[in-house]
């Protein structure tokens, strides 16, 4: 996450394409406002597009805008959104859901920089900085022929990478912890934090849906607990995923390395630790006990 923190900083400096792949859930949108944020453009527009939600009728018309009269229905001139984005950031997320008869289209855009709405013979230049996402690997889709390989390089000229939650080590837990205090107001009743189970399960797990099923767990506890420590069941797992006579070895170290880098923001204060953590006081305690008993 600190390299993708660097490489974030790096291409918000040019305005040269960016590329951002990713699993589904990663956050790879949250990384394109982060790059628009940090540029130039930050005080212009920053216009997202889902490229797999617009019907497939509609996306020329959605993206180049069109002329009064153009189609049936066309009562009134409407720019598109690569207009609308004029000066800022155009951020075409699955870029790769993208039909490949439109895909060419978009590849003169980026070569020339202008475009032509539909119904009219009149080009409009813009200036728009292009961020493209995709949990689909494109070099994969260009072997297969469902993506053009000159966009692809049009579009990966600065890649970045956005990991997978299972790739980040102990953020699992700290962001499980952040996200049941964003939350927190949805619970009907006041809720303290994670059972030991369940940061055993949170450790286990390998999160396929990434950061966003974590928010979709974390939300679902926050209404079906019925106790003051968030169990594996009101997270939606079953119990024998998490409740187990011990934690493994990995997992206990996820868990002490999420509290010994707590313990250090908190000044080393056990109580503060535990409570930004969601675990127990007597928890941290034992954790940090049996850290000792081990070296």
């Amino acid at each position: 996450m600190m390299r993708l923190h660097v490489h974030v900083e790096r291409v918000a400096q040019v305005t040269a394409p960016v590329l951002i792949w990713g699993e589904s859930g990663t956050g790879k949108e949250l990384v394109a406002q982060a790059i628009h944020a940090r540029s130039a453009r930050a005080d212009k527009p920053f216009v997202p597009i889902n490229c797999g939600a617009i019907a497939r009728d509609l996306i020329h018309a959605e993206l180049f805008g069109y002329e009064r009269g153009a189609f049936t229905g066309a009562t009134c001139s409407k720019p598109g959104l690569i207009e609308r984005a004029d000066g800022g950031t155009l951020f075409l997320d699955e870029i790769g859901d993208l039909p490949i008869d439109l895909q060419a289209n978009l590849l003169r855009f980026l070569q020339e920089q202008s475009i032509q709405r539909l119904g009219s013979t009149s080009v409009r230049r813009v200036d728009v900085r292009v961020i493209a996402a995709s949990h689909v690997d494109l070099e994969v889709a260009v072997r297969n022929g469902s993506f053009r390989e000159d966009l692809y390089y049009r579009l990966a000229v600065l890649p970045i990478d956005v990991p997978a939650l299972r790739e980040r080590g102990d953020d699992v837990l700290l962001l499980a912890t952040h996200f049941l205090r964003v939350f927190a107001h949805e619970g009907s009743r006041s809720i303290t934090g994670f059972s030991d189970a369940a940061l055993a399960v949170i450790s286990r797990h390998t999160w396929p849906g990434n950061v966003r099923e974590l928010i979709n767990r974390i939300r679902r506890a926050l209404v079906m607990a019925d106790a003051r420590w968030i169990s594996p069941a009101d997270l939606g797992f079953g119990c024998q995923q998490g409740i187990s006579p011990a934690k493994k070895p990995a997992e206990t170290r996820t868990v002490l390395a999420a509290l010994r880098s707590t313990l250090e923001r908190n000044g080393h204060n056990v109580s503060r630790a535990a409570r930004d953590l969601g675990i127990s006081r007597t928890t941290a305690y034992r954790l940090l006990g049996r850290s000792r008993e081990t070296r």
